[in-house]
């Protein structure tokens, strides 16, 4: 029966014992399977890396929307932890917009910043590990980090590192940290970023622990891939799943703000300031559009779905 039992349990074991010498490697980059697990529901196309990749006109559509438009839509929609303010920014009035690749920090400790240092030895990763996300920045994304909000010594980038988020992605960075050579770092163009504050401190005391991972933003929750709208009142992360539906609504929804507008303007809005909409109103909005075609950004069947919609609405 001995004998049986060793017979038996030799493969189990020899194969236990192949596992034992396999080197095991942190993963501090997320997997291609790890991003589609949290980005299930996208069915679009995808970076090499699992992200999804949003059309680069829709990103140009996004900076002229409205937060409260785009909120308003997340919310109705049950996404209520999509927004956070109180940032600093190279550029105040220059909004930006692009896709998420996020990294995450944590304060340095000696045994794990070791085993990620090995780890990313062993990748072929140069420099220290803040300058390891900028190197898989794509054109259009937009740098996401959780600094965990520190600005003394949490300075993720100066000068040198911020030109090089430029010339990766043509667009900025949102950093809940601080940054160094403000200055230097407005100078470069085709450049943003929101930030917590700065510093004239340099980088210390913090480890890169996760790229493409998903991150708490303040009171935000941040996937790789979603849509960042940064304006001046702040910053709203859209899920790539609700990235072009929320988009095209806002549109809707300032359309309607414009044409209302006009109304008030020309007396013609009676005591209905905010709304009123009805469906005799709605086909002239639609007669105004027909008028302006020039503020139109979404395709036109588009359009008239949603308004086929807002005049289903007004009639109950």
């Amino acid at each position: 029966m001995r004998k049986s039992l060793a017979i038996l349990l030799a493969p189990a074991l020899l194969a236990f014992a192949t596992l034992l010498t396999i080197p095991i490697h942190a993963q501090v980059k997320m997997t291609r399977d790890q991003v589609l697990f949290y980005t299930s529901q996208w069915t679009g196309d995808r970076f090499p890396d699992g992200r999804p990749k949003l059309p680069d006109s829709l990103l140009q559509r996004a900076v002229d929307m409205t937060v409260e438009d785009v909120w308003e839509y997340l919310r109705e929609h049950g996404y209520r932890n999509q927004f956070e303010a109180g940032w600093q920014a190279l550029h105040a009035d220059k909004p930006f917009a692009g896709r998420a690749l996020t990294a995450q920090y944590m304060p340095t400790r000696p045994d794990m910043r070791q085993a990620i240092l090995a780890e990313g030895k062993q990748e072929g990763r140069v420099g220290d590990t803040n300058s390891w996300p900028i190197a898989e920045l794509q054109s259009g994304d937009v740098y996401v980090a959780d600094g965990f909000g520190k600005i003394i010594e949490g300075t993720l980038i100066g000068s040198n590192l911020g030109n090089a988020v430029a010339a990766h992605t043509h667009t900025g960075f949102v950093f809940d940290a601080g940054i160094r050579d403000q200055a230097e770092n407005r100078e470069i163009p085709n450049f943003n970023g929101l930030y917590r504050g700065y510093d004239p401190s340099a980088w210390a005391d913090m480890t890169m622990t996760g790229i493409n991972v998903p991150l708490r933003i303040g009171r935000a929750v941040v996937l790789p891939g979603d849509l960042v709208l940064a304006k001046p009142e702040g910053v709203l992360f859209i899920p790539a799943i609700l990235a072009e539906e929320a988009v095209a609504h806002a549109e809707f929804t300032a359309l309607t703000d414009d044409f209302n507008f006009e109304l008030n303007k020309q007396g013609k809005n009676g005591a209905q300031f905010e709304g009123g909409w009805t469906t005799a109103k709605y086909d002239a909005f639609a007669k105004w559009i027909d008028d302006h075609p020039d503020k139109l950004k979404m395709a036109r069947t588009e359009f008239d779905d949603l308004l086929t919609k807002a005049k289903q609405r007004a009639e109950k």
